[in-house]
């Protein structure tokens, strides 16, 4: 039996359980969901199959020390305890990449720093040379985790991250990540069994991804190259194996689905589905999601609009509730799903969702949510769900399904807490408290107390109040006016303006002829 050992495999914060199910389908030991990873044993074969398969994995990592250090002191002679002849000699380049959350090291620049002189000092010691470091495409790729004063150093068998998958030729503002797109459509439950829509493809990730899992093709099929092939344990019959193994591919007999309103966009998506070679199970459709119609054949949608963060929309909220309106109108009987990023345009759908999963879309906190959009009355709705055997949920509102709702414990109201009154329910009005007369009621005045004038009513002028002059009325001769200062003169616009100031004043250079 092979060596068994220790691997992370690192995904975006959302994406743990389904990075974890992948897994377990491929057959991992020892699984365990992690914040943005999920650790797990296996072989060298395990590892190279990580690397190829998985779907919702940025990178796959390789433990090779475990320690704690308090300093940088200790970080440097914890690295030269490792035998570094077994990964690395000095004919070969390293690059390090650092992830620190720690108050003990605040900069992970200096950590890098420091491991990359335990290693060059470890080879000079030994052999009078070192390996030189090299920051893009090295040999070797190292890892190295902080959190506190916890330590892991890993050997990134992955190089470039695995969402880059080799079929992208070119992307619109602000493409979704492969690995996102692929962890919305496996979060939906979608594996191929109806048609698939996106509304609003952009370059076409969602349908491409959508493609590569109604068919099971491995998403590493289009990578040039990993970062194991270059180790010194790199076994190329085993990979060559697994790279060649298309037994687990399957077909599929429904469509996908990509409209878009914007040429360009149509263009890029076009391209990047024929580098993908799904293009017979895709179909582009270059129109706006305002002539959305019902489809014929039972359909999910999965689509990621603009959210008005990178890409600008002239009506962005006029966007989701043309959103909510096609749904309701034209995707009766179907289940959609969408990711975005603001409540206000959630609030526009209209639509209550039954199901909402918070997911990072880079540095944006969004949220993926469903809705199950059916045909009339709720009561109706409800009732053959209850005949299917389906879960029994609350009352909603006509034409969505409202998010489950667990009833919960009675508990007493606390003094000063809120509570609804009834329709004709009174209560003793407080001191100060605002209410309103009825016709006829009288209310005698304060002193002091603001009254309106009625038409024609009049009252002494104040001294040195305004009064404005009526018309033809003309000001009094022989009032007393202030004169008239220098600074009131009139000056001619076609003078030249006199400086003033200490700088020389900037003369316009004459056009050279």
């Amino acid at each position: 039996m092979s060596e068994q050992f220790e691997i992370i495999a690192k995904t975006f914060q959302g994406l743990e359980e389904i990075l974890a199910e992948e897994l377990t389908t491929l057959g991992a030991n020892d699984i365990q969901i992690g914040r943005r990873m999920v650790s797990f044993t296996g072989d060298k074969r395990m590892m190279y199959k990580a690397n190829f398969c998985l779907r919702t994995a940025i990178r796959i990592l390789k433990p090779i020390k475990h320690f704690t250090a308090k300093d940088a002191d200790e970080v440097y002679s914890q690295i030269q305890e490792i035998p570094w002849e077994e990964y690395l000699d000095t004919d070969k380049t390293f690059a390090i990449d650092a992830v620190v959350f720690s108050e003990e090291f605040r900069h992970s620049k200096f950590v890098s720093y420091k491991v990359k002189d335990a290693i060059v000092d470890y080879f000079r010691d030994k052999t009078g040379k070192r390996p030189s470091v090299r920051i893009n495409n090295p040999d070797i790729l190292l890892n190295i985790h902080i959190a506190q004063t916890t330590c892991t150093l890993s050997l990134d068998s992955s190089g470039e991250s695995l969402h880059r998958r080799g079929y992208r030729q070119e992307a619109v503002e602000a493409p979704l990540n492969e690995v996102l797109a692929a962890g919305m459509i496996l979060m939906t439950g979608w594996r191929g069994e109806c048609d698939l829509i996106d509304p609003m493809c952009g370059s076409g990730t969602i349908p491409i991804e959508a493609a590569l899992i109604a068919r099971n093709i491995a998403p590493g099929v289009f990578r040039k190259g990993f970062a194991f092939e270059k180790w010194v344990d790199f076994d190329a019959d085993m990979f060559d194996e697994i790279y060649n193994d298309d037994s687990q591919e399957r077909e599929f007999e429904h469509k996908i689905y990509g409209y878009d309103n914007n040429p360009k966009a149509n263009e890029i998506a076009t391209h990047n589905i024929k580098a993908a070679g799904v293009f017979k199970d895709v179909v582009l459709k270059l129109q706006p999601f305002q002539q959305f119609e019902q489809p014929k054949e039972k359909s999910i949608i999965i689509t990621n609009p603009p959210y008005g963060e990178r890409i600008s929309t002239n009506d962005l909220l006029g966007l989701y509730q043309m959103i909510g309106e096609r749904l309701k109108h034209a995707f009766v009987g179907n289940e959609a799903w969408v990711l975005s990023y603001r409540e206000e345009c959630f609030d526009q759908i209209g639509l209550k969702a039954s199901e909402k999963v918070p997911l990072f879309n880079g540095p944006l906190e969004c949220e993926f949510r469903k809705y199950e959009i059916f045909d009339g009355k709720y009561k109706e709705f409800k009732s053959q769900e209850t005949e299917e055997g389906g879960e029994d949920k609350n009352e909603g509102e006509e034409g969505f399904t409202p998010k489950i709702k667990e009833r919960k414990d009675f508990r007493p109201r606390r003094e000063g807490e809120f509570k609804p009154r009834r329709d004709e329910e009174s209560r003793p009005r407080r001191e100060g408290e605002f209410k309103p007369r009825k016709d006829g009621e009288y209310k005698p005045r304060r002193d002091g107390e603001f009254k309106p004038r009625r038409n024609g009513e009049s009252r002494p002028r104040r001294e040195g109040e305004f009064k404005p002059r009526r018309d033809g009325e003309s000001r009094e001769e022989g009032r007393d006016r202030k004169p008239r200062g220098e600074f009131h003169e009139r000056r001619d616009s076609k003078a030249p303006r006199e400086f003033r100031g200490n700088r020389e004043p900037r003369i316009p250079k004459k056009d050279e002829e």
